[in-house]
């Protein structure tokens, strides 16, 4: 531990003069943000202790009340584990190769079986149709039917486009000719939009019945084209993924062939912010809950799926 005690201090000698070079003492943040290079060129590794603070305060040339604001910068950004008052604090494990993002039907439901082991669920999302998170929680619906998990209430809300507004895509490339209302395009997606959400309203409400849980299930409609997905899962984590806008011909009424811009979002990488992670991924995922309560709330309207 003496090497790499030796190791970090020398790694730092002179760190002080490079970020007062004007004669200004470093601040907090310019201390985190150095400190932070360091882990990421490798100097100080996973595992690796921090210098002390009285160490770090004479390295950068500040009062240790600076440094100790440094590292509560770098413990909110998860890189610091074991912070006591007692030792320096080890350099937190890197993020495993398994949390990196995946497309979004192979990363959604793991997410949703752990959502789902809590005893009150709550699934927020918005979202062009159910089509994903239906099939999603085909694995969470099996566990609880096979016995292995039973959560006591399970309240799902879904904002989902209107029917009534023109939407950003899917359309047509070239005009239909077929007049307002018409759009075999919009039509299309309308079934299909009310055919999956009437799909996992069943299913979940049928737990009801065969498990004795409280399931709750409403749907509301958007004034917009959402360009994202947006899943919130127990106010605890946020997953977002792109819907990617793409020109090509589908298969539409009895056979015909259209050309339309149209989005996929099942293979679009899906991204994942936890509470727990950190200040970013926290204030991600409160402002994010913040945004859809806001939407719910206001500009949304009663959605009928019929």
């Amino acid at each position: 531990m003496a090497g790499s005690a030796g190791t970090q201090a020398a790694a730092g000698t002179g760190a002080g003069a490079a970020l007062n070079g004007g004669g200004r003492r470093p601040g907090a943040q310019e201390i985190a943000d150095e400190l932070r290079e360091r882990i990421r060129a490798g100097v100080l590794k996973a595992g690796d202790r921090l210098p002390t603070q009285a160490t770090l305060a004479g390295q950068f040339d500040v009062e240790r009340g600076t440094v100790r604001q440094a590292l509560q910068l770098l413990e909110a950004d998860g890189l610091l584990a074991n912070r006591s008052k007692g030792s320096p604090p080890r350099i937190a494990p890197s993020t495993p190769a398994g949390d990196e993002p995946q497309p979004t039907m192979v990363a959604l439901s793991p997410r949703l079986v752990d959502a789902f082991q809590a005893p009150r669920v709550r699934i927020d999302a918005v979202c062009m149709t159910s089509e994903t998170l239906m099939l999603a929680l085909g694995e969470p619906l099996r566990l609880i039917h096979e016995g292995r998990m039973r959560p006591e209430s399970i309240d799902v809300r879904i904002l989902l486009p209107s029917r009534d507004i023109d939407l950003a895509f899917p359309v047509p490339v070239a005009d239909s000719g077929q007049g307002d209302g018409e759009d075999p395009v919009h039509r299309r997606w309308l079934a299909t939009r009310n055919a999956q959400g009437q799909v996992l309203r069943h299913n979940l409400r049928s737990l009801r019945s065969s498990h004795g849980i409280d399931v709750k299930v409403t749907f509301r409609a958007l004034p917009f084209t959402p360009p994202v997905k947006l899943y919130l899962l127990n106010e605890e984590e946020a997953l977002l993924s792109y819907y990617m806008v793409q020109r090509r011909e589908e298969e539409i009424d009895s056979g015909t062939t259209l050309e339309m811009y149209a989005a996929t979002g099942t293979q679009a990488l899906l991204f994942s912010f936890e509470h727990r992670a950190g200040h970013r991924d926290r204030a991600f995922v409160e402002e994010s809950q913040k945004w859809f309560d806001a939407l719910w709330e206001t500009i949304t309207s009663d959605l009928t799926l019929t």
